[in-house]
């Protein structure tokens, strides 16, 4: 059976790598990217690669075009078409409402929500082709309920969820699905800034009583890709920390 071809962005750590590691692991072409942890995105070439399995691993800054165009390009250039897009890619910011800068709104929002419209777009031709597709954006919580102190962060999730429910209901005749997972606290590198006190003051008001884990949106993702039903979905994975 021919493989399905699947970009992940932001693919070298936390949420992005795990996903990356499980679809290729489960047999599918992973086309990922990484910006600037480039030893992180090698690591996992070589993890994968010791068993026997490939995946390409691309430098690109997903907040140019000129670069969401490449990795496109690259995976339809290699294996004639792209089934699903991860739009994973992000960055987070912590500090004043105040203190917000021109320079650091157009970082959060171009890395963050410019990225996941780009690459859709980039990719969304090859799949109106073929009549299928899927793409599942990475939110977050905080694009749901907004957080004190991660304005632009709260703003970049919620437009993505924006443009989920959007896209589905443009695509959908075309046979693409479009959803997002909005993670909770998740055991990433960004949320490292976190003291173990913070830690546990979070984990005592999340009914599951735990800090959830990459792997855990990792099989959501997963579950998404092989459903054929589910569209326009805000699917949020915390623990029960919000239920709506």
């Amino acid at each position: 059976m021919e493989k399905k071809v699947v970009i992940v962005t932001g693919a070298s750590k936390g949420i992005g790598r795990e996903i990356a590691k499980r679809l290729s692991l489960k047999g599918y072409q992973v086309v990922a990217n990484y910006h600037t942890s480039k030893e992180d995105a090698e690591s996992l070439k070589k993890e994968l690669e010791e068993q026997g399995i490939g995946i390409d691993f691309l430098k690109a800054d997903l907040s140019c075009r000129d670069d969401a165009k490449k990795l496109v390009q690259f995976a339809l250039n290699k294996y004639k078409k792209v089934d699903i897009l991860i739009n994973n890619a992000g960055i987070s910011e912590y500090g004043l409402f105040t203190d917000i800068t021109d320079e650091k709104w157009n970082q959060i929002i171009n890395v963050n929500l410019y990225s996941a419209f780009v690459m859709s777009q980039e990719v969304v031709q090859n799949m109106i082709a073929r009549k299928e597709g899927c793409i599942i954006n990475i939110s977050s919580i905080w694009g749901m309920v907004g957080a004190s102190l991660e304005v632009l962060y709260s703003i970049s999730k919620a437009g993505m969820d924006g443009l989920t429910k959007a896209l589905a209901k443009e695509l959908g005749p075309s046979g693409i699905r479009v959803n997002s997972v909005a993670p909770g606290i998740i055991e990433t590198q960004m949320n490292s800034h976190l003291t173990e006190e913070e830690k546990k003051a979070i984990v005592e008001e999340i009914p599951l009583e735990k800090i959830g884990k990459p792997e855990d949106i990792a099989k959501c993702v997963e579950w998404l890709i092989e459903d054929k039903y589910t569209t326009g979905q805000i699917i949020s994975i915390n623990g029960g920390w919000v239920i709506n």
